[in-house]
């Protein structure tokens, strides 16, 4: 599958994933590998508590394109992120969860959606009609729901915001990343509102997603949504009332 001339680099933040990580990073290797493109698999340690960086370092062992970047603490998914790209070589930026909820294949598609719709972003939706969802009713509610704030705070031309797969064009980061304050989960709402203030093209994508967590709503506490909350009305406030982005 040959979907793109240069290089790409995949994001993947991890916390406390010491069970599965080495597994994980080996199935996403094999798949990359089959796509025929030069490739960097950036494991970003988000202050992990358990063996989780041991188990990165061992599969970087095994393939040199699995490479370990640590955050000392654990600050975020939106700061693990950030902290991937600064030490990216691609020219195509991926993010993928490490939990392959959504299967690296996935990628693909998103890298054939960029070029078909000569898109600078593509990213994966839960809403779009072709989407197959394998996961709770909870999550599902709280998605939903998040969609619905979203779509009065900021109109955004997208339905999905924050599935753990987006595939950006690395100027396209190169602009919209100085600004990004966001550390937590409502850093791609961040990354996506400015985007489309930019007037970037944004493609969205089917993708599948199979439930791997042992509760219902997963990882997801009340602490969390609540900073969500707090992080995106800090996003509107910054946007709409003083135009921080804009200055």
């Amino acid at each position: 599958m040959k979907l793109y001339k240069g290089k790409i680099s995949i994001l993947m933040p991890a916390y406390n994933e010491g069970d599965r990580i080495f597994g994980n990073l080996l199935k996403a290797w094999q798949t990359f590998k089959k796509f025929r493109f030069p490739f960097e698999i950036l494991v970003i340690d988000d202050g992990s508590k358990d063996n989780t960086k041991d188990e990165i370092k061992r599969a970087g062992s095994i393939h040199s394109e699995i490479k370990l970047v640590e955050n000392k603490t654990n600050i975020g998914k939106g700061s693990a992120l950030k902290n991937g790209f600064l030490n990216a070589s691609g020219d195509i930026i991926v993010f993928l969860d490490s939990d392959l909820e959504i299967a690296p294949f996935q990628v693909g598609n998103l890298l054939k959606a960029m070029r078909d719709n000569d898109s600078e972003i593509a990213i994966g939706s839960k809403r779009h009609k072709e989407s197959n969802l394998v996961y709770p009713f909870s999550r599902k509610i709280l998605s939903t729901g998040y969609y619905v704030i979203i779509k009065l705070l900021f109109n955004l031309p997208v339905k999905d915001t924050q599935s753990g797969i987006k595939a950006f064009r690395r100027d396209v980061l190169d602009k919209i990343f100085p600004k990004i304050l966001c550390k937590k989960y409502a850093f791609d709402v961040e990354i996506l509102a400015n985007a489309v203030r930019r007037g970037y093209k944004i493609t969205e994508v089917p993708i599948k997603i199979v439930f791997s967590r042992k509760n219902n709503i997963g990882r997801i506490k009340i602490k969390d949504i609540l900073d969500i909350w707090t992080d995106t009305m800090a996003i509107w406030y910054r946007m709409k009332l003083i135009k921080y982005y804009d200055k």
